[in-house]
């Protein structure tokens, strides 16, 4: 074993959460380094982690472009633009989102190299006293000793018993990878991973069919959105069927046998050419700590910290995927941020509840707040106000007319408690919720914004304004 080297702060995993606080902790001046054991498609070490990967950024090259063909075979139409027998070519389509990743990896590495973050590859575990022992992929251990330690792991998919992953059953890295377009596509739940690679397919042509097991549709978000978002999606012909619990999974010669019970409890099944499981994450802690570090994970596996994301060992912190919260890149990028900055001894802090969630199927989906349903749940007072983006000059003549923005409001102080969108667009809309949310403002200061016309952002203010029952281009 090489001699043990010595760092101020030393990141397990480079995805999101981990590249973020390693470059913010060499921008502090703390000696840094960031360890991680992914490889690219090439074999060689690929930062980034999952969201650059194999997650957040690929699967947004894949719905740009099976959009881009949904909007040429389906949209053009009305706007007199006509092409003769337009096909997609996968593996084109493919090699793009590739080199994207490629990009998009190579760019961290050029960064850690501008900021001095030294790069280490391989599989990392804590051990007792904040040290960190590498096996590298060559098979050689190297040992690091670190004043602070920030675990960064991440997530894996979850697999289920009854259907191992393979050439036939996926989870998102296989749903990405398709050589052809599935004739017949399967897909376990109807959550994010689910509804967005569920789109990529079924606009390329796909018959798609998602089988969720509760008896909601997207419980977690407003159910006004939920609903607005249903109906397009069943307009597109998304087959979503809800309380449908799968039991059984085979790939077979002819394809992969489905069995289900549907929600009136009868039991059924159906043959798919893919099958993707996205029936949720869990945090990727398997074989992180050794024995006596004093670092403790909960029932789930997820590390368990404070509100400054310190695990309560001396110098060692945990972010992102594998602590609470929401498993979001960007949640992950901004602990990231703030441990950097509180092991500099600056003042850093995360508000969990003014996170961002999007969904990027089309239309988007996208929210921050609480929703109805919690208020309710919680006794708080509140009122609503929504506006279609039917109504809306610039969301029309873009001939992207669905959804709808709401704004939840305090009923007694006008606070904003939370926004729900549905709509073209609407992940950028969304922060500016985020934005009035962290700034403590109420709906009657986006009512009195000056918004510009035509925009989309105007379903925004008109919301607002429905708040108190005095949008302009909607009955009250």
């Amino acid at each position: 074993m090489s001699e043990q080297q010595s760092f101020d702060v030393v990141v397990i995993g480079a995805g999101p959460g981990g590249y973020v606080a390693a470059i913010r902790a060499a921008q502090l001046g703390l000696k840094t380094a960031c360890v991680d054991a992914a490889l690219g498609k090439n074999g060689k070490p690929a930062l980034g982690g999952t969201c650059l990967r194999v997650g957040c950024i690929p699967s947004k090259a894949l719905l740009d472009s099976s959009r881009q063909f949904h909007n040429l075979t389906h949209l053009f139409s009305v706007h007199g633009i006509s092409a003769d027998n337009p096909k997609i070519d996968v593996g084109t389509m493919i090699g793009r989102k590739d080199a994207i990743v490629k990009q998009f990896t190579g760019g961290i590495a050029m960064l850690f190299k501008g900021s001095k973050v030294t790069p280490i590859y391989g599989f990392a575990q804590l051990q007792p006293g904040n040290v960190v022992k590498v096996k590298q992929h060559d098979g050689s251990e190297v040992e690091l000793k670190a004043t602070n330690v920030i675990l960064a792991a991440g997530s894996d998919s979850i697999e289920l018993p009854f259907a191992k992953f393979g050439n036939d059953i996926v989870d998102n890295v296989g749903a990405l990878d398709f050589d052809k377009v599935p004739k017949r596509l399967g897909v376990i739940g109807a959550g994010v991973i689910g509804l967005e690679l569920g789109s990529v397919w079924k606009r390329l042509g796909s018959e798609v069919v998602i089988l969720e097991a509760m008896p909601e549709f997207l419980a977690a978000a407003d159910a006004d959105i939920a609903k607005a978002a249903a109906k397009e999606f069943k307009k597109q012909g998304l087959d979503i069927r809800l309380g449908a619990k799968v039991s059984k999974a085979e790939a077979k010669k002819d394809g992969v046998h489905v069995t289900y019970t549907g929600a009136d409890g009868k039991e059924d099944a159906l043959i798919f050419d893919k099958l993707l499981v996205s029936v949720g994450r869990r945090a990727a802690t398997k074989g992180l700590l050794a024995d006596g570090t004093g670092v403790k994970l909960d029932p789930r596996g997820m590390i368990e910290v404070d509100a400054h994301n310190h695990t309560g060992v001396d110098g060692v912190w945990a972010i992102g995927d594998c602590v609470r919260g929401p498993m979001l890149a960007h949640k992950a990028s901004e602990e990231g941020i703030a441990v950097a900055e509180l092991i500099a001894g600056l003042p850093g802090h995360v508000n969990l509840d003014t996170v961002p969630w999007v969904i990027y199927t089309e239309p988007e989906i996208a929210w921050v707040g609480k929703t109805e349903k919690q208020c309710k749940d919680e006794g708080i007072p509140y009122k609503t106000g929504s506006f279609p983006f039917a109504a809306i000059g610039r969301a029309v003549a873009m001939a992207e007319p669905a959804g709808l923005v709401k704004v939840i409001a305090h009923a007694e102080t006008d606070r904003i408690l939370g926004m729900h969108l549905c709509g073209v667009n609407v992940s950028e809309l969304v922060h500016e919720g985020v934005i009035a949310m962290e700034f403590n403002g109420a709906a009657d200061d986006l009512a009195r914004i000056c918004f510009a016309h035509p925009t989309l952002s105007e379903a925004v203010h008109e919301a607002a304004m429905a708040v108190d029952k005095r949008a302009i281009h909607k009955g009250n």
